[in-house]
């Protein structure tokens, strides 16, 4: 299955980003140590911020089959930059909190589910990618 998105340069190192079949806008601008404002997600930060809509995203897809609710579960992502050679995301860590209820035999089903997240495969492998998880 393919999606079409429009980006489109705004000016200013702004970027207007249009999901073509939900006409959905997101707008992006270069980061503070880039030449931007920082006003908004940088596309780099889009990439921690899909990561994190994916784990949580694939972890409901299975609560849901089981009748468990993961409302409460919050995610946290943080990334850094490295220029070696080239400007690229270096490290992305990701702290996952799950609510309180969970059955703890289930808790490797869960993170196993947040692994396999397609975005986070489909990442560089020189990014150094570390996940925890908290269990309430």
């Amino acid at each position: 299955m393919s999606v079409a998105m429009s980006v489109t340069y705004e000016g200013n190192l702004r970027c207007r980003a249009v999901h073509e079949p939900s006409g959905s806008v997101l707008e992006t601008d270069a980061p503070v140590d880039n030449g931007g404002q920082g006003a908004l997600f940088s596309p780099t930060d889009l990439v921690g911020a899909a990561l994190g809509a994916c784990m949580l995203t694939i972890m409901g897809k299975l609560a849901e089959r089981r009748g468990i609710s993961l409302e409460g579960a919050e995610l946290h992502v943080e990334k850094a930059m490295v220029a070696d050679p080239q400007r690229r995301i270096g490290t992305i860590a990701v702290r996952v909190a799950m609510p309180a209820g969970i059955d703890p035999a289930l808790r490797p089903l869960f993170e196993n589910g947040a692994r396999s997240c397609p975005v986070l495969n489909s990442l560089d492998p020189r990014i150094e990618k570390t996940v925890s998880f908290e269990w309430r």
